[in-house]
């Protein structure tokens, strides 16, 4: 070849460069963090997915950047975010904090892969084909958080025995909320426990709903699962305290904050199960063929030592099966 052809071929392919470096494997990879929930109060859970990632040699700041997107409880923010993402070419996305956050992702992007943690039906919700071959650019972690209010109001009764009528906190603006109050409804009346709804999808309506439940004096509380209940965990927590009100949550982080009891899956783990997901996908796998993982283990957390402070007694029966006693 003379060498003036080869200057004007390589003057040609100097404008492809930079985005061929782009795809290079070398390249540093980029995931989207997005979340219903807010920085501060998922502090440890941000931790554990970075263990996650750190268990398949990723780590923020060496071979991995992570671009955090808060919707900060206000789940209208998150088609916004995910599509901000989406237009900076994340490498994946993570998609966490209520289900409103894989699904605005999924809404997004039919390409990026997505590695989400999903409280509800996947299948039912249209993320995935099925559980063993998800298809599509989506897989994760199935939780079923939101299906287990049943459960947690029969673990209410338990611990707040003949009590007359009993109040659940709900959030209209999540989903998931509907089915949460149908079944919650169904139970109550299967026990023939009377049973009242305050609803709260903002600071102010939270503040109304803490006034209703006292109104109406009910005995005990439920507070549904709903990444606006946890953003506000401490307020939530301290109003049942105050009002010394027998009170059952949807994660430990609740009675490690000073509530009675909580019934659910540690989210910390799962958190780390999503950054090795993530780790997955970042070394090639596709979302299609990685099966969703559904976690199964439970823990009832009891703590026995703001129940004391609040003047409510556990039984021994229900201290048996317990998983952890904060003491």
């Amino acid at each position: 070849m003379k060498r003036r052809d080869f200057i004007i071929i390589l003057g040609g392919t100097a404008g492809a460069w930079p985005l061929a470096a782009l795809t290079q494997p070398h390249a540093v990879p980029v995931i989207g963090f997005l979340s219903g929930r807010a920085q501060e109060e998922s502090a440890h859970l941000v931790e554990a997915y970075r263990s996650g990632l750190k268990e398949g040699d990723f780590v923020e700041g060496q071979n991995l950047t992570i671009e955090f997107r808060w919707a900060l409880g206000d789940y209208s923010r998150l088609p916004a975010l995910a599509a901000d993402l989406v237009t900076r070419n994340v490498t994946v996305i993570s998609a966490v904090g209520g289900d409103l956050s894989p699904l605005a992702a999924k809404a997004a992007t039919a390409t990026i892969p997505i590695i989400f943690n999903f409280g509800g039906d996947p299948v039912h919700a249209g993320l995935i084909a099925s559980f063993n071959r998800p298809g599509g650019n989506a897989t994760g972690i199935s939780t079923s958080v939101n299906l287990m209010e049943p459960k947690r109001l029969g673990l209410l009764r338990e611990l707040a025995p003949g009590v007359v009528l009993i109040g659940a906190l709900i959030n209209p603006k999540f989903p998931p909320a509907v089915r949460q109050a149908r079944e919650i409804e169904d139970a109550a009346r299967a026990l023939r426990q009377p049973i009242i709804f305050a609803k709260a999808s903002t600071d102010e309506e939270l503040e109304a709903a803490f006034a209703s439940l006292v109104r109406d004096r009910v005995g005990a509380l439920l507070v549904g699962a709903d990444p606006f209940f946890d953003i506000h965990r401490d307020r939530i927590v301290a109003f049942a305290a105050q009002r010394r009100l027998p009170t059952i949550y949807q994660f430990r982080e609740f009675a490690l904050a000073g509530g009675v009891m909580s019934y659910g899956q540690n989210f910390a783990e799962i958190y780390r199960q999503n950054g090795q997901y993530t780790v997955k996908v970042l070394k090639g796998a596709k979302p299609a063929d990685l099966p969703v993982q559904q976690v199964e283990k439970l823990e009832l957390v009891i703590n026995l030592k703001a129940a004391k402070v609040q003047g409510i007694t556990i039984s021994a029966d229900l201290l048996s099966l317990a998983d952890e006693v904060i003491e």
